[in-house]
Parts: structure tokens; C-alpha cells; sequence
């Protein structure tokens, strides 16, 4: 989008209204990332109710991720010239349809179609709602907007995967993905009723862009450097759980709340983006990097006291947290001419990160241990660091 397209945007659009505009994307958000991630709350259940072991259960997850990973891309592309109101409403009516197919879902096969389908649409609408909310906050403050709309990631790790998990426990995790799909509903009707029409770009200099962007060696390194922080990030994130409960002898009934906690925590990483991302998107990078490595790498040698292993998951819950919309903001700087794009782009580099970072970590316990995850998380989020370093210094 262009610089006047923005301030032309943000001159004629109150303030207020913009603000309403953003939390509505922060919203569907929520919605959309707890779709992806409640399921594995819900596994355990829903294995047993289908017939199936919680390993060949968990293949959804990595059906959900290797089809975000790979299609996220030519879809924001083909879709880039909708109108982006419809664009956002349309993607929340699919999500209500894949939580109610899944709530319906006789087998396995249905509930693949139903978590493909939601697949399908949740790299497009991180993309484009991240272009959509720095369009309307103005130049200068895009990394502010982006920040407020990844609140709905903060929100759905603290509250949304949580509270499904517990109401799968009261209505079953078919009454979880209709409470879901009743929730992608509302949002659609709110965005309907308050969304302002959005400025959309021309198809062909849309393609023309794109085209651009993918031949951009620095935009590229951008979104590898992103690939290799997400490695970093879920690493130890992903068995965060089990050091909890192995390592710091937390009761198993207690972990959700410290997880709890860890997300609330990260709230103040999600403001810390919003102040330092506009200014530097790699100097920011390059600080949130050194305080994962720090909180990461500290929390075995601290974990026989209470107090500095709080402090220690503190410095990595606020790094983690502020590092989604910090690498967001990062590629979609890089990749201006298409930012719709560079923000899918993004995403599919951060699920490539997820599910590395995960197996990695997998190996690194079987391998070394449990005690020694957090000593290789930090290992590759130095990694990641000295990756930016030269990326800053090439430019």
C-alpha cells in the first residue's frame, strides 16, 4: 500500500473507529488462533472418541501447520485485491463452518477436512489483517497496530486455549468446537456492523508487487531469520509443560495455572513491541532475542528456587510474547510493496519454526535430557541473534 493510500486512510478514518477497527482484528484473532490451538487440549478426548491413539490424534496438528506453512502464500496472493472487509468476514464464516464440521465430525476424515479447511484461511487473515491495521494507525505507528492486533495471540494462549480446554470437560470437546464456532460467528456479524470499508490494492499491481518482493534477497533473509527465531522460541516452549511439572515439581494440576501465568506475564512483552518495533524492527529483534536466550537458558540453573525461576520464566515469557509481532512488523517492513504477502510469508516461516523447534526439542530430551533443553533453546536463539546481527549489518 502506498504512502498516500495510508495517510490517506488514517486522515479520514476518527480515531476512535480506528481503534474499534484493530481490536475487532485483535478479536477475530483470538478466534482464529484458538481454532488452531485448542485442539491440543482436546486431543486426549477426542482420541478416545474416535477411536484413535493421542500420536495418531496429534497428525492434526501437523496437518494444520505443514498446510498453513504451504498454501498460506499463493492464497494471500490470488486473494490480495478482494475487498478486505469481505475478505475478513468471509474468513471467520469459514472458521465457524470448520468448528462446526468439527464439532459434527463422525471420524477422523471429516475432522482432516474440517482443520484443513480453517488451515487453509488463517495465514490469509493474519496477513492481511496485520496490512489492514498499520493502513488505518499511520505511518510511523504500523508496528503499534500490528502489536494490538497480536494481543489476540496473547489472549488465546492466556485465556481462549485454556478456558476451551476446561469446557471440554463440561459440554465434551464437541461442545468446545461449537462454542468456537459460535465465537468465529460473532465475530463475522461484529465486522459486518463496524468494520469500516478498507482501501484494497489493483490486482495487477498487487502481482506485480508480490513478484517483486519474492525476488528481494534481504526480504527473503527476513523471512528465514523468522523461521530460525520461531526454532528458537518453541524449542523449549513446546515442553514447557513437562519441565514444569519434571523439573520444578510443580503438582500436575497446577501447570495450567503457571502456563496461565506465563501468558499473562507476556502481555507486557506484547506492550513492549508496541514501543520499540516502529523504531527498529532488528534492533528490537536483536534485544528480545537476548532476553530469550537469557530467560531460556537460566531456568535449569535456577529451578530449585521459586523466586528466580518466576524471574527466569518472566524475561522468556515477555521475549516470547513480544517476539510474534516484532518478526511480523520485521518481514512486512522488508517486504512493504506486498505486505499482505510478507505477513503470510511470515507466518509460514513461524510454523516451519513451530514444527522444528518442536521435533528438535524432542531430540534434544531424548538425547541430552530434559535438564539440558533450556541450554540448547539458548543455544539456538544465540544463533538466531548472531543471524540478525549480520543481517543488520548488510543493510
Amino acid at each position: 500500500m502506498s504512502t498516500s493510500s495510508l495517510t490517506h486512510a488514517t486522515l479520514t478514518r476518527p480515531a476512535p473507529r480506528v481503534g474499534l477497527s484493530i481490536g475487532l482484528f485483535a478479536v477475530g484473532g483470538f478466534a482464529v488462533l484458538t481454532t488452531e490451538f485448542l485442539i491440543l487440549g482436546l486431543l486426549p478426548a477426542l482420541a478416545r472418541d474416535l477411536g484413535l491413539s493421542v500420536a495418531g490424534a496429534g497428525q492434526l496438528v501437523t496437518l494444520f501447520a505443514v498446510t498453513v506453512m504451504l498454501f498460506g502464500p499463493p492464497l494471500t496472493a490470488w486473494l490480495s485485491a478482494l475487498p478486505r472487509k469481505g475478505l475478513f468476514i468471509a474468513i471467520l464464516l469459514l472458521f465457524a463452518a470448520s468448528n462446526a464440521l468439527s464439532a459434527l465430525a463422525p471420524n477422523v476424515w471429516v475432522l482432516a477436512l474440517a482443520r484443513f479447511l480453517a488451515a487453509l484461511a488463517l495465514p490469509v487473515y493474519w496477513g492481511t489483517a496485520s496490512e489492514s491495521a498499520g493502513q488505518l494507525a499511520g505511518q510511523g505507528r504500523e508496528g503499534w497496530a500490528v502489536a494490538r492486533v497480536y494481543l489476540g495471540i496473547t489472549a488465546a494462549f492466556v485465556f481462549g486455549i485454556p478456558l476451551g480446554t476446561l469446557a471440554a470437560g463440561l459440554v465434551g470437546w464437541r461442545g468446545s468446537f461449537w462454542l468456537l464456532a459460535g465465537l468465529c460467528l460473532l465475530v463475522a456479524l461484529l465486522m459486518w456492523a463496524w468494520l469500516p470499508p478498507l482501501p484494497k490494492v489493483p490486482a495487477r499491481a498487487a502481482e506485480e508487487r508480490q513478484t517483486v518482493i519474492l525476488k528481494d534477497r534481504r526480504f527473503i533473509a527476513h523471512v528465514l531469520l523468522s523461521a530460525l527465531v520461531f526454532t528458537a522460541m518453541f524449542t523449549a516452549y513446546t515442553y514447557l509443560a513437562e519441565i514444569l511439572e519434571q523439573l520444578a515439581a510443580v503438582p500436575a494440576n497446577a501447570v495450567g495455572w503457571w502456563l496461565m501465568g506465563f501468558g499473562l506475564v507476556g502481555m507486557l512483552g506484547n506492550a513492549l513491541a508496541g514501543r520499540i518495533v516502529d523504531r527498529s524492527p532488528l534492533r528490537a529483534t536483536l534485544l528480545l532475542l537476548a532476553m530469550l536466550a537469557l530467560g531460556m537458558g537460566l531456568v535449569t540453573p535456577v529451578i530449585g528456587n521459586p523466586l528466580l525461576l518466576v524471574g527466569a520464566l518472566a524475561l522468556w515469557g515477555i521475549a516470547y510474547t513480544a517476539l510474534f509481532p516484532v518478526c511480523q512488523v520485521r518481514v512486512m517492513r522488508a517486504g512493504a510493496k506486498a505486505q499482505a504477502l510478507a505477513g503470510t510469508l511470515n507466518v509460514s516461516a513461524a510454523n516451519a519454526g513451530i514444527a522444528a523447534g518442536a521435533a528438535l526439542g524432542g531430540a534434544a530430551i531424548q538425547g541430552l535430557g530434559l535438564a539440558a533443553l533450556g541450554y540448547v533453546a539458548c543455544g539456538f536463539a544465540v544463533v538466531a541473534l548472531v543471524a540478525t546481527l549480520v543481517l543488520q549489518r548488510s543493510e
